[in-house]
């Protein structure tokens, strides 16, 4: 309303302060999106360039003509097929094996009280605080005790060392925003305590399941350091040590190397996108079906 009491017009009710402010939002989160978007632009398109394009001191923002020559010396790389296997086996074992004991792990944390709990807690926090590169030569010496290196359990139980107790800590904090009524309501209506886990708890889970999975897929897929240190055979090689091959003591292949390292980024888009829907389907499943 102006002073006169007639009703502010079109014009005036755009200009008002929370108009402005969402204007403003709106163009920080463009500028923000914008930012994190354009490092992954800008390895697409270089990826097709051609080589003089990018070695040029002039930036071309637009791949024109695009070719595919640096997808074509990446892919021509001796053993590439054998270093996807090795890095999909890793990397999905390491997934699944650590979901599976988090989720019986986070449910035991969250919802039964036991001696040491808060110890277990305590471990799970410190053990994140750790960095990665101080547990190279621990896990090395480990490995090499039990005869684990250059074999692909041994990569798996080393990813697992720093994926697990994310998931875990993670998962307990879904269970823990889950009303312990819903469970006993499906024990009083006649389940049974697995199928009140697999009917109820389960679905209700899937959001925090699927976000702990990408963040296990991401850090497994792009681990670097003990995939090099550990695996000493070059048919073990994964891909992360595959992408080193494009620098040699002569020169860097900078236009294979960009190329190869958007293919290594495709897997991590398609886990995204196949298990996107479950995480927002997984909010409105569960006891609210019935």
């Amino acid at each position: 309303m102006s002073r006169s009491g007639k009703p502010l017009g079109g014009a005036a009710a755009r200009r008002s302060p929370a108009h402005r402010r969402r204007t403003a939002n709106n163009a920080i989160a463009l500028v923000l999106s914008a930012v994190m978007v354009f490092p992954v632009y800008w390895m697409v398109a270089t990826a097709l360039k051609r080589r003089g394009d990018i070695l040029s001191s002039v930036p071309r923002f637009l791949p024109w003509p695009p070719s595919l020559e640096n997808f074509e010396r990446a892919l021509d790389k001796p053993h590439f097929w054998v270093f996807v296997r090795n890095s999909l086996t890793v990397t999905l074992s390491s997934v699944v094996l650590s979901l599976v004991i988090a989720l019986f792990a986070a449910i035991a944390i969250a919802r039964f009280r036991f001696a040491g709990r808060k110890a277990v807690l305590t471990v799970l926090v410190l053990v994140q605080m750790v960095p990665a590169a101080a547990m190279v030569i621990p896990v090395y010496l480990m490995l090499r005790s039990i005869g684990g290196l250059d074999y692909v359990p041994g990569l798996v139980l080393t990813y697992m060392t720093f994926v697990l107790p994310f998931t875990i800590w993670t998962l307990r904090g879904f269970v823990d925003g889950i009303p312990v009524e819903l469970e006993e309501a499906a024990l009083i209506d006649g389940c049974g305590r697995f199928q009140m886990y697999v009917r109820v708890l389960l679905p209700l889970l899937m959001p925090g399941i699927v976000a702990t999975s990408i963040f296990a897929f991401v850090n497994a897929w792009d681990d670097y350091v003990f995939a090099y240190v550990i695996m000493k055979s070059q048919s073990n090689y994964t891909l992360p040590v595959w992408l080193v091959s494009f620098k040699t003591a002569e020169s860097v292949d900078y236009g294979a190397m960009i190329a190869a390292s958007t293919i290594f980024s495709i897997p991590v888009l398609v886990f995204f996108l196949l298990v996107q829907r479950r995480l927002v389907g997984g909010m409105t499943s569960g006891a609210v079906k019935g």
